[in-house]
């Protein structure tokens, strides 16, 4: 993990664990991740970048950081994030003290996998030099929206009338985090 201090990848991490910390982010964070299969540490990049770098994202940079992330969410956090869900309820021995002690570490290990997604993509952030411009709530919004609706005429994907709460939610605790 790159715990450069004032690295991008740094600046992402803390702004991540500080924005998912804010009133609502976590539950909507986790609803879009359920119900839409959104990405969590994506979006949370991606409001990053949008928020703090005023980078204003296309749905095409989206697909691309999406591109470049898929191979480890898909090989390593989600099989981490189903152990750690299963330990939660059984098979036996589980739910016990010592199945629990063993969920703690999957969690972290969970946590450190996505620390890793993290810096996968800042170091996408940083290979992308055009689009600072300063970006307005609205088109905060526009970029959570790229990030839970990958492509405008994705039929197949959610309704973003369905999930404008939780995109709200999101917007809303990164614009006062930027104050």
């Amino acid at each position: 993990m790159t715990d450069v201090p004032g690295s991008l990848a740094s600046e992402s991490w803390a702004f991540a664990l500080k924005l998912y910390a804010e009133p609502g982010v976590r539950e909507a964070c986790l609803r879009l991740q359920e119900d839409e299969d959104v990405d969590v540490m994506l979006l949370l990049v991606a409001v990053f970048a949008a928020s703090r770098k005023h980078m204003r994202l296309s749905f095409e940079d989206v697909r691309v950081m999406d591109d470049a992330s898929r191979p480890w969410r898909e090989q390593v956090v989600r099989p981490l994030r189903a152990l750690r869900r299963t330990l939660a309820s059984g098979p036996a021995p589980a739910p016990s003290e010592a199945s629990e002690r063993l969920r703690s570490q999957i969690k972290a290990a969970e946590l450190d996998a996505e620390h890793l997604e993290n810096d996968l993509l800042a170091v996408w952030l940083e290979s992308k030099t055009s689009g600072k411009v300063e970006l307005v709530h609205a088109e905060i919004r526009d970029v959570i929206r790229a990030v839970v609706q990958p492509a405008p005429s994705d039929e197949a994907g959610c309704q973003i009338g369905d999930m404008s709460s939780a995109i709200a939610v999101i917007s809303d605790a990164a614009d006062r985090l930027a104050r």
